[in-house]
């Protein structure tokens, strides 16, 4: 009995590998492998047309001490996620408040917030294009009319990463509705104890909405983190790292190492360096969350 169990047990292991073979064919050849590849070539000097030449740690200590524009490229990276992911969270919540209390036609607001995040990234870019073209575009149309000097949004290095913020918490759909199931999950109950208590709307907001929310907090700062530090589509599209060199940012650079220069050795190496900085900063954002994140069942 035991062996002919042994035997349907084993069997029946073989069927369910059978059935998710293409998966994990799928995550061999498509994940497994190349995540084992690139370490291998991060340690390499590879241009894809001859093989890969072993020189250890020469491509990290060249982005790290010779590397000028990958310098520059860590200053626009670290201000785009020390900015950008503050500014699309205040954004995201401020929409959710809004939109958490009753108003006419609250529906249709809330799709309208919602409907940036469904728009395809090349028509957004494109759109955007029109609307922030220093000579024709939509706004600066409106400025000239006015008599005022025009605003060169995406060809001057002072406006272009803040214009590119402002695109970013323009497309903060995702996070708002995260925000307004997390308040519409807040206790009543807490609100009236706090009204009992002699609160007024200032300190309930404080001491009852904001603690109730902050796991939903939690979960927006990570992955708008993990999401910053790899931007790549919006800033590719509208400015391709320019204009000198003030857009580019991580995530371009290590796309124009691989695909214009060639260097997939260097390449690869910056992937790794940018996967330990996003697990670093992951990893203290979830380490001091026991400070600011409250669970109300804790």
């Amino acid at each position: 009995m035991k062996s002919r169990w042994s035997r349907q047990t084993v069997r029946n292991a073989m069927n369910g590998y059978a059935f998710i073979s293409p998966w994990l064919i799928g995550l061999l050849l498509f994940t497994i492998y190349p995540i084992i590849a690139s370490l291998y070539y991060s340690f390499t000097r590879y241009d894809i047309v001859r093989p890969p030449r072993w020189v250890g740690l020469e491509n990290y200590a060249t982005l790290i001490s010779q590397d000028l524009i990958f310098h520059r490229v860590m200053g626009n990276t670290i201000y785009l996620v020390a900015v950008g992911v503050p500014a699309g969270i205040l954004v995201a919540y401020l929409l959710a408040l809004l939109l958490n209390n009753e108003m006419r036609f609250r529906p249709v607001f809330r799709t309208v917030f919602f409907l940036p995040t469904l728009v395809p990234a090349v028509a957004a870019a494109e759109v955007w294009r029109w609307v922030l073209n220093s000579q024709w575009g939509l706004i600066n149309a409106w400025i000239k009319s006015q008599g005022w000097q025009v605003i060169p949004f995406l060809s001057s290095q002072a406006w272009a990463k803040n214009t590119l913020i402002l695109i970013h918490c323009w497309a903060q759909g995702t996070a708002m509705m995260v925000f307004l199931a997390s308040l519409q999950d807040v206790p009543r109950a807490l609100y009236d104890a706090a009204e009992v208590d002699g609160a007024n709307q200032l300190q309930r907001f404080w001491y009852v909405t904001v603690p109730m929310t902050t796991p939903a907090m939690l979960f927006l700062v990570i992955t708008h983190l993990i999401g910053m530090f790899q931007y790549f589509t919006m800033g590719w599209l509208l400015t391709a790292g320019g204009p000198n060199f003030s857009t580019e940012f991580f995530s371009i650079y290590l796309y124009r190492n691989a695909f214009e220069y060639f260097k997939m050795g260097y390449a690869s190496a910056l992937s790794w360096v940018l996967f330990l900085i996003i697990v670093t900063f992951t990893g203290i954002t979830f380490r001091t969350s026991d400070r600011w994140v409250y669970y109300g069942g804790a």
